[in-house]
């Protein structure tokens, strides 16, 4: 079985566990035995006196993009500061009465899932405050495979909570790796210790663990999901639904408009050894069409070593906008840190006029995705920080 690095950080037993700890977490961290991590630690000896929360809030439940509050954990009775809404940085404040900060949130190994850089936001507060930052590191779900990353890699001017700094969409790292890469690259100096994970072949995803599933956020219920998640989220800036409020939310493309046969065709017909789609009717209960019946295409990942889900979703899209130009439209998204909603597209592929790309014929949109997420030096850009 797979040890995190929580499991590995509670068998070692440092001498340092009794001094002030602030932990961000949510209720998706847990020992590889399900036991809630803040909860775990504590039982342990070490001595969290503050909690730090993402997007989603402590629970990991609330709604995608919401402003979260401070507040008082109801199970430990540990504040809580949220990072997601008012703020993203803990402030001088906040850390006077830390000793060591603690970081234990598992990732889904998009560049646009926002935990990523709220620990880069972490890094950076304890490297101005002179705190020590303590990864408790976890594997990458999608695996940590380089042959399988995907971009488009960030441009600069695209930057935002979404995307700040220049990797690619599907990035293959775990979280402890991109920290130490961040804490190198960008000059920030902090004093970073990365616990890493055991036992975890990178090449594996989260169904081979051995640990039961546990749920990111409330979009991301299932290991298919996460694995459709670096494409289908494209959707978000469209008036597709991605299938938030129904039981298969990032494993469908919806719309009460919607034609799917032929779209279903054709992809079991070119991605059949890697994908299977079928026809699916959801009513979100929120979202996009709450309320409303939608016809849909169902996928189903059969074989995630060679999915990609980047290009997958890109052509997903333009599928969809080709058969439907009286119906799609570019949407704007929004949320507590992009109130406009606007420019979303460009946002998550992290490339300006993003929606210029699907006006090109098909076969010339196709060699520019080709193009977009082909990842080349990431893994020796990579190298000197990599743990696994």
């Amino acid at each position: 079985m797979i040890c995190f690095g929580v499991d590995e950080i509670i068998h070692q037993n440092p001498a340092w566990k009794t001094k002030a700890l602030g932990l961000v977490t949510s209720d998706a961290a847990t020992t590889n035995t399900g036991i809630l991590s803040r909860t775990a630690l504590l039982q342990a000896g070490f001595n969290i006196v503050l909690l730090f929360s993402p997007e989603h809030g402590i629970s990991a439940k609330a709604p995608d993009g919401e402003a979260q509050q401070n507040g008082i954990d109801e199970i430990t009775g540990l504040p809580i500061i949220s990072l997601y809404g008012n703020k993203s940085m803990p402030t001088a404040q906040d850390l006077e009465n830390i000793d060591i900060v603690l970081f234990d949130i598992p990732d889904i190994g998009a560049r646009f899932y926002t935990y990523l850089w709220t620990l880069t936001y972490v890094l950076e507060a304890c490297a101005i405050n002179n705190k020590a930052l303590i990864v408790l590191d976890r594997p990458n779900p999608i695996s940590g495979n380089f042959d399988a990353a995907e971009g488009p890699f960030l441009e600069d001017t695209t930057s935002s909570f979404i995307g700040r700094w220049n990797i690619p969409v599907k990035h293959s790292c775990s979280l402890g790796e991109l920290a130490i890469y961040f804490n190198g690259t960008k000059n920030i100096g902090a004093n970073l210790t990365v616990i890493p994970v055991k036992n975890w072949d990178r090449d594996s995803f989260v169904s081979a663990w051995g640990t039961d599933f546990v749920p990111t956020s409330p979009a991301i219920q299932n290991p298919n999901s996460m694995l459709l998640y670096p494409g289908l989220c494209l959707l978000e800036a469209t008036n597709i639904s991605e299938g938030r409020g129904s039981q298969y939310s990032f494993e469908t493309a919806a719309a009460p408009w919607l034609q799917t046969n032929e779209i279903i065709g054709f992809i079991n017909q070119s991605f059949g050894d890697e994908i299977k789609a079928s026809s699916i009717s959801i009513t979100p209960i929120s979202g996009k069409y709450a309320q409303t019946l939608c016809k849909g295409i169902h996928f189903e990942v059969i074989d995630p070593e060679y999915f990609k889900p980047v290009f997958f979703g890109l052509l997903v899209v333009y599928m969809i906008r080709a058969k439907h130009p009286q119906h799609f439209m570019w949407a704007p998204y929004k949320t507590a840190v992009n109130p406009s909603g606007e420019d979303h597209l460009s946002k998550l592929l992290g490339i300006q006029n993003a929606q210029q790309l699907f006006d090109l014929p098909l076969p010339q949109f196709i060699a520019n995705c080709t193009k977009l997420t082909h990842c080349p030096g990431w893994q020796e850009q990579m190298e000197p920080y990599l743990l696994y």
